[in-house]
């Protein structure tokens, strides 16, 4: 139920040392409640005097309530650690999103990073809140508690000892039961969030292809099969509740039945018979307060899990092995038959690329979908690392990867699908360049073609956008994606990773002749399979089930007549 890594979090020994202090007071004040009230019950049974009666009934309204401040206690103390963790956490997961690049979020589905990043964390905050309380208070209350019900009667403690156990067991045998579903649940969800933010982002060409029908009909699927996933871990959960109701009424019905005997038999006083009965349920209540909140913490938990193997991804090493340098028409990138192969995969994805570029050149990246465009594009910008080291070189160095802060602080990269933070429009655009002016981030919009649709905003520039703000069309982000690079002028390498893929010809065409201009005075990588960017490159790779097959200037390429005018060939009749 515990991941063990969350003792690791910052500052949780010591919150877990003053919970378990405070959960053992608990204890006790629970164990003096019960005492009271029940001489104040034998009291009354015995008709002694109203002041007789007084000084027990106080006791026990204090213990009472002292039990009761203490869960506020616990609950106050804990919260704020808790708030500071999930934020830090969600932090750490971003920092961590970013320095691992895009193919971390290929490789999870963006859909399943987004719900990490955003409800994952809500639902560890949840799990934080609620599991190490509950486990503290089952591991501390239930055998204080029984070792004062010894003090005054062995059997009925022995009797308890050994029901507790089963009950834990039957407790562990529907658990498993409700993880398994749980985790079923859990990836029917992050299959669920990748679907639609799948099916969101390509809605426009599924409309031009009269494909959309056919894919609400694939979402509905996929949510009929989440529901059924989450009703099914539904029973499991209400099984397991009705269960562990019974079997501790009914042990509590045991002792009760058989301290009637002994009281009648005269083996036994009112005074530790009615004490004994009074702590019977207080013993079995953090199990059942642990069990009522177990299955509310299951998806915390997966999503916790989820959250750790990701910040325990190993990262690439030697990123200073480059000094720091700016790009200009001397400098010069060689792959030398640089190979790469993911983990999960047995064939190398880019296979024996060779290329040596210098200074400031438009480079086009094109092939047919699955060619290794992204991929090559990834390993230029350094979130890929080759197979071998010393494949790689900038300015006659040998690198054992593109991975280097210096590399990384000459280029710009703009995806399909940039990343908008929660933040104004203007902290957006300001994304690479820290003591941004106000002029010049207007500007950077200006020449991004945002003036008028920013002067359609409430705010302007300080509109909020991004998580939970207002939300921004395809063709926009880009625009600002660009209008980052307009801003950042010290950059002077852009990767462009098929930025129009998913957008109608009319807004790439208009985006076009804005993106055009920012191409001056750069080195670019453009990775497109659209026909008419192919006139605007100086060089063109040619990219085809991962190896380089042709390289060149467009009118050499047409001359050979080989791969380069077949695949033209091909995306002309797919554009007809």
């Amino acid at each position: 139920m515990i991941d063990k890594r969350l003792f690791a979090l910052p500052g949780m020994r010591r919150y877990v040392i003053i919970l378990g202090v405070l959960v053992f007071f608990q204890a006790v004040a629970i164990i003096v409640q019960a005492r009271y009230l029940s001489i104040a019950i034998v009291g009354l049974w015995n008709l002694q005097s109203f002041k007789a009666i007084v000084g027990p009934t106080i006791i026990f309204m204090i213990a009472f309530l002292c039990r009761h401040l203490l869960t506020v206690w616990q609950n106050r103390v804990f919260f704020p650690y808790v708030e500071k963790t999930s934020g830090q956490i969600r932090e750490k997961l971003m920092a961590k999103i970013f320095r691992l690049g895009p193919a971390e979020i290929e490789k999870r589905g963006t859909g399943n990073i987004v719900t990490m990043a955003l409800e994952g964390i809500d639902k560890v905050q949840t799990y934080l809140m609620l599991v190490i309380i509950k486990v503290l208070d089952m591991s501390i209350t239930p055998w204080l508690v029984l070792l004062y019900i010894l003090f005054l009667r062995w059997e009925q403690a022995i009797f308890l000892f050994i029901i507790f156990p089963v009950i834990i067991l039957f407790m562990i045998i529907l658990g498993y039961a409700a993880q398994a579903k749980a985790d079923r649940q859990y990836e029917g969800y992050q299959r669920l969030s990748n679907h639609f933010v799948d099916t969101l982002r390509g809605l426009s060409t599924l409309k031009q292809l009269g494909l959309s029908k056919r894919y609400a009909d694939n979402v509905y699927e996929v949510s009929e099969s989440y529901r059924k996933e989450t009703m099914s871990t539904l029973k499991i959960a209400l099984t397991s509740t009705f269960a562990l109701d019974f079997f501790t009424t009914l042990s509590i019905a045991v002792v009760a039945v058989f301290l009637g005997f002994d009281l009648l038999d005269g083996k036994v006083t009112l005074l530790p018979a009615l004490t004994i009965l009074v702590l019977a349920p207080e013993y079995f209540m953090p199990i059942r307060n642990f069990a009522n909140d177990y299955h509310a913490t299951l998806n915390g938990k997966n999503a916790l899990t989820a959250v750790l193997d990701v910040l325990n991804e190993p990262e690439m090493k030697q990123r200073d092995e480059l000094p720091s340098f700016k790009w200009d028409n001397q400098s010069q990138l060689v792959l030398s038959h640089v190979s790469l192969t993911y983990p999960e995969s047995k064939q190398p994805a880019l296979k024996n690329i060779s290329i040596n570029i210098q200074g400031m050149k438009k480079i086009g990246i094109i092939g047919a979908s699955g060619s290794g465009k992204s991929t090559l594009v990834n390993l230029i910008g350094g979130f890929l690392s080759p197979d071998q080291p010393d494949q790689v070189a900038i300015n006659g160095q040998k690198l054992p990867h593109l991975n280097q802060e210096a590399w990384q602080q000459n280029f710009l990269y703009i995806p399909q699908n940039p990343y908008l933070f929660h933040a104004t429009l203007a902290q957006n655009i300001a994304f690479y360049v820290d003591h941004a002016t106000s002029e010049s981030i207007r500007n950077a919009a200006e020449r991004a073609g945002l003036t008028k649709w920013i002067k359609s905003l409430p705010a302007g520039l300080e509109t909020m956008i991004g998580e939970g703000a207002r939300s921004v069309s395809g063709g926009q982000a880009q625009r600002i994606a660009l209008a980052r690079a307009f801003l950042d002028t010290d950059r002077k390498i852009l990767l462009f990773d098929e930025p129009t893929a998913h957008l109608d010809i009319e807004t790439e065409a208009a985006l076009k002749k804005d993106i055009l201009p920012v191409f001056d005075n750069h080195l670019v990588f453009f990775a497109t399979h659209r026909l008419h960017w192919i006139g605007e490159m100086d060089y063109v790779l040619v990219m085809d089930h991962g190896r380089l097959v042709e390289q060149g200037t467009p009118q050499e390429l047409a001359n050979q007549n080989g791969d380069y005018v077949k695949l033209r060939s091909e995306m002309e009749a797919s554009d007809l």
